[in-house]
């Protein structure tokens, strides 16, 4: 179904916004994670101090920008795609690298860093043998987005603004993302969030359906597990009846098993793109939502939308880091999807 709009057309096609956060990753041992009290593959928010500790601990680490929806940001705008970015960083030396990268890569990102207070987030990433990752955050100025930084121009000349759904602790940050979701669909946009993550789901799942139902979201993202605990159930067929009704478009990723998208009663669905091997799947839902959000805005059908996630997320997942390395409009044009 193409985006209604107002006749303007999208100076951008996608709008992001999220936590902005430094990665910093490091290979470790299963057995450090319980030295550690970790859960493995789960992402946890923790104190600057306990940051620090983590730090010391992990061994020798790679640091690289992140963030939930600044790399999605980065991921549509391989594929060729214009992008902005909403999320607060410190004027200090994190802020200043997580700047310079996002706007290397020819995202729009304008919004006002914090000149006192916390500093700029970061992601303590520790990925096992088997590809994993346990994330532990400190959120720092992420918790400062608010209301003032949604730029109303930027919202309405984007033809999709995504949320990530790790945002949602923070009040002046779900007041941020109404306003901008208003404004939206004002203009006859598209609005979108990720579920992120099942642990945002548990605090958060009153919340989330909430969006869903009362049409403030009309597009959501999902793994099998996020969608099966926003329903409370084990049977993923179930959850996908519920989230049907409840969501105008439902794009669920299911890991080696592929992909599929729900909309007015009609499923589509790809398997997984082939992969020589997985060494790290930080970023894989990033960057499968920033093909299929590139094919959405370009209204390029459903199929050839999942079929561009999914490409985009095999090449993220066979390298550290949770940005591609690859230009990723020259894989899908190589490909036969653009």
């Amino acid at each position: 179904m193409p985006i209604p709009h107002s006749g303007a057309k999208p100076r951008f096609d996608v709008l992001t916004i999220g936590n902005a956060i430094v990665d910093v990753f490091a290979h470790t041992e299963d057995d450090f994670l319980v030295r550690e009290g970790l859960a493995k593959g789960a992402m946890i928010l923790t104190s600057e101090e306990r940051a620090e500790h983590l730090y010391a601990a992990m061994g020798q680490s790679v640091e690289i920008s992140g963030g939930s929806a600044a790399n999605t940001a980065v991921g549509v705008a391989s594929l060729g795609g214009k992008t902005a970015y909403f999320g607060k960083v410190k004027e200090d030396e994190a802020g200043r690298v997580f700047t310079h990268d996002l706007r290397a890569q020819g995202t729009y990102f304008e919004t006002a860093p914090l000149k006192e207070g916390p500093s700029t987030a970061k992601s303590f990433i520790l990925v096992t043998p088997d590809g994993e990752r346990t994330m532990n955050t400190y959120l720092g100025a992420c918790h400062l987005l608010g209301p003032a930084d949604m730029d109303e121009k930027v919202v309405r000349e984007a033809a999709i603004t995504y949320m990530e759904g790790y945002l949602w602790d923070p009040q002046d940050a779900k007041d941020a993302f109404l306003k901008a979701a208003k404004i939206a669909h004002e203009a006859g946009r598209r609005v979108a969030i990720t579920l992120s993550d099942s642990f945002c789901v548990d605090r958060f799942r009153d919340e989330f359906l909430h969006l869903m139902r009362s049409g403030v979201v009309d597009t959501i993202f999902a793994n099998t597990q996020e969608i099966k605990s926003l329903y409370q159930t084990s049977d993923f067929e179930t959850a996908l009846q519920l989230v049907e009704k409840d969501c105008r478009l439902a794009v669920v990723t299911r890991s080696e098993e592929g992909a599929l998208a729900i909309e007015s009663g009609t499923r589509v669905s790809v398997p997984a793109y082939p992969i020589d091997r997985l060494v790290d799947t930080t970023g894989a839902g990033d960057l499968f939502a920033s093909g299929f959000l590139f094919g959405l805005a370009r209204n390029l059908g459903h199929l050839a939308s999942l079929k561009l996630g999914a490409l985009a997320a095999a090449e993220v997942i066979q390298h550290v880091g949770a940005r591609p390395e690859a230009n990723l409009r020259a894989m899908a044009q190589g490909n036969g999807l653009l």
